[in-house]
């Protein structure tokens, strides 16, 4: 296109027996263009006009000239103009995108056909076309045209194409199926329509087809002919099956065939219901002359029933018969118990009296009084305890200080599969007397029952997107406390029980801290008799001071470690037999634990310990590397 700004100045558009070579330069000297001009181009031109001519006018008129005289223009970038015979010049055409301009100028359109076949337009524009040189060329492929030629005759084909290209003379028909099932029929008919060799175009370009699942019918829109095709061909399959089905035996590589049952029941009672599971609120029942059985003993399942429906089945076995990953996890379990303990006191007794003044756990006075020399009554006492005897009255004085530290430790790992909840388990079962029972004979049954004391690990590993893995774990921490009054031989013992019950987001190979607790018990207990216990100083003489102090810390660190196949498991359990021959002591070696960096029974004060401890979690996340 020439600037507006061009069009005020006014050419002269006549020409007698003028030579086109020279023709073509005056225009382009006027024009301001530059020309190539392909070898060849002869000839001479005559031209007689009384009217003065627009810059726009004059190109239409260079342009017009050089067709009549069997040559085009095609306009190149940087406004070159390149003149070269007709038969040349649909290869040189410019591809136009948007709107084509008018005039002689050469041009090449894409143009895409959307409601019938691409080569069915390619006769009727041809004859619009009237020998003007055009080039029209189809492809099935995009159903497409490509059209080259003036640019005034491919404005004149696009309109031609934008009043054919309509779907308004079309038809829709609906047919609805009685036994078959539609989205299956679209498939065997797309198939065979598309296949068939007497069709010179796809079948999908001039024919649709439309499942309605919701009724079963099928809506099928194009020319008549393929209609009617199209009808014949789905009454041909959309017959009653008179066979019961047919039967298949599926050998499961991975899932469990029981399992697998459940799921495809459930499926075909949904397919039978139309998707609507809201109307078999009872158990699920198989869609009509469907069987699916599981064989344990081969892991594989027996399911007889229709083609389509076989098919349906097999493709949701195979989705679902695949390998899944499993979880090792790993856990760090630590409970750090510290008891300090005094004990002081007098005792008096005097055999008229028949006891003491107050009971003690340190020895008793009435055992100087009973015992036939001091040594029995030495081997019940623990401290230090000095004592008289003299006449009918006894006197003990006892002092016992004591410091205990109890570690447990645990390092529990185990493997489950995705979905599959895992127990660690280790300790002892207790005897505990629930009851007793003494018969007319004078003797005694005892009710006794069993309790699990020590380490238990309940864990459920949920693989979830992005390595990440959600645990729900269940832990407990369980001992038997050491009795400290004389009731509790006659109730039973007591036990010491830490529980822990949380969920966590923890990606795979993370260690995380799922829970702590710190416990401190203060006890000061003082007996004394009274008001000669009251007494200053000498009051001590008839009293019994006992203190305790106990801390307790329980911390739990868990690690789960994703793996996916064959060769992550025996690289895991390779590193794990490795660092377990690393660790295993010597048989003449003295340890208070296997592993040397647990030494929690030798650590001298809570400093050590915490020291230590530091130590074992630190190894742990590092063998996670």
């Amino acid at each position: 296109m020439l600037s507006p700004l061009a069009w005020a100045e006014k050419y002269n558009a006549s020409f007698q027996n003028t030579d086109i070579q020279e023709f073509i330069n005056t225009i382009s000297q006027a024009l301001n263009k530059t020309v190539i001009i392909q070898p060849g181009v002869t000839g001479n031109i005559t031209v007689k006009s009384y009217d003065t001519l627009d810059e726009e006018q004059y190109y239409q008129f260079f342009l017009n000239v050089l067709d009549v005289h069997g040559y085009n223009v095609v306009e190149m970038d940087n406004d070159v103009l390149k003149i070269v015979p007709l038969s040349l010049a649909g290869g040189n055409a410019r591809i136009n995108d948007g709107k084509t301009p008018g005039g002689d100028a050469l041009s090449t359109r894409v143009v895409t056909i959307n409601n019938m076949a691409a080569h069915e337009l390619v006769p009727p524009l041809e004859r619009v076309d009237g020998g003007s040189g055009s080039i029209i060329t189809s492809f099935e492929g995009s159903n497409s045209l490509l059209l080259t030629g003036k640019s005034s005759v491919i404005n004149r084909l696009l309109e031609v194409i934008k009043r054919l290209d309509k779907i308004g003379d079309r038809h829709i028909d609906v047919y609805p199926l009685a036994h078959a099932s539609a989205a299956e029929i679209i498939r065997l008919a797309g198939e065979m329509l598309n296949n068939d060799k007497k069709n010179a175009r796809p079948a999908t370009q001039s024919l649709q087809m439309i499942a309605d699942e919701r009724t079963n019918s099928i809506l099928v829109m194009g020319e008549a002919g393929l209609r009617r095709a199209a009808l014949d061909l789905i009454q041909k399959l959309d017959r009653k099956h008179t066979s019961q089905g047919k039967t298949k035996v599926i050998y499961l590589k991975y899932a469990q065939a029981t399992t697998l049952v459940e799921v495809l029941t459930g499926m075909s009672a949904n397919m039978e219901n139309g998707g609507n599971t809201a109307s078999s609120p009872s158990s699920p029942a198989l869609l009509k002359g469907t069987s699916i059985k599981a064989d344990e003993q081969t892991n594989s399942l027996i399911i007889t029933t229709q083609p389509d429906m076989m098919v349906e089945l097999e493709n949701v076995i195979e989705q679902l018969d695949i390998r899944r990953a499993q979880v090792l996890v790993e856990a760090v379990i630590v409970e750090l118990q510290d008891a300090e303990g005094f004990n002081l006191g007098v005792q008096w007794f005097n055999k008229h009296g028949g006891g003491s003044n107050f009971p003690s756990n340190n020895g008793t006075a009435m055992g100087i009084m009973e015992s036939a020399s001091l040594a029995g009554t030495v081997q019940n006492i623990t401290g230090l305890g000095v004592g008289f005897r003299h006449n009918n009255w006894a006197g003990l004085v006892s002092a016992l200080k004591s410091n205990t530290n109890n570690d447990i430790l645990a390092t529990p790992s185990i493997v489950t599969l995705d979905n599959i909840e895992a127990v660690f388990s280790v300790g002892q079962e207790v005897p505990v007397l629930t009851g007793s029972q003494t018969t007319n004979s004078d003797n005694i049954f005892n009710t006794v029952e069993r309790k699990n004391v020590g380490i238990k690990l309940k864990v459920k590993p949920q693989i979830n997107q992005g390595d990440s893995v959600f645990l729900k774990i269940e832990q407990e921490v369980s001992s038997v406390a050491e009795s400290s009054t004389a009731s509790s031989e006659n109730l039973g013992a007591t036990f010491n029980t830490r529980t822990l019950n949380n969920s966590v987001l923890v990606g795979s190979g993370e260690t995380v801290v799922v829970g702590g607790l710190l416990d401190t018990t203060l006890s000061d207990v003082e007996q004394k008799v009274p008001v000669l216990g009251d007494i200053p100083y000498l009051g001590k003489l008839f009293s019994t001071t006992s203190k305790k102090k106990i801390k307790r810390n329980l911390i739990l660190f868990i690690r789960p470690t994703i793996i996916r196949d064959g060769s992550q498991f025996r690289d895991l359990s390779s590193k794990k037999f490795n660092d377990h021959q690393d660790h295993q002591p010597s048989r003449n070696e003295q340890q208070a634990l296997p592993v040397e960096l647990i030494e929690l029974k030798n650590a001298d004060g809570k400093r050590e310990q915490f020291k230590q401890v530091s130590t074992l979690i630190a190894a742990f996340q590092q063998s996670g590397g």
